[in-house]
């Protein structure tokens, strides 16, 4: 699982994805989202505006991340 430092209260599951290089850009990331490709904290996510925080766990494409 890689450790993703965000200096910030909070980040947009979207953004997040770019962030970490698994979309290009925000529409790649939205509609990544949308068709089911995501989990956080073990359960599919399909709103990209969710906020993630600290010790938030994210799942997709055969990667795993904790949000730090």
């Amino acid at each position: 699982m890689e450790e993703v430092k965000i200096s910030t209260e909070f980040i947009k599951l979207d953004q997040f994805l770019k962030w970490v290089g698994v979309c290009d850009t925000g529409v790649d990331a939205k509609f990544f989202i949308l068709d089911g490709n995501v989990k956080v904290n073990g359960e599919v996510e399909l709103r990209r505006g969710k906020k993630l925080y600290p010790g938030d766990k994210v799942e997709t494409a055969g990667q795993s991340f904790l949000v730090k």
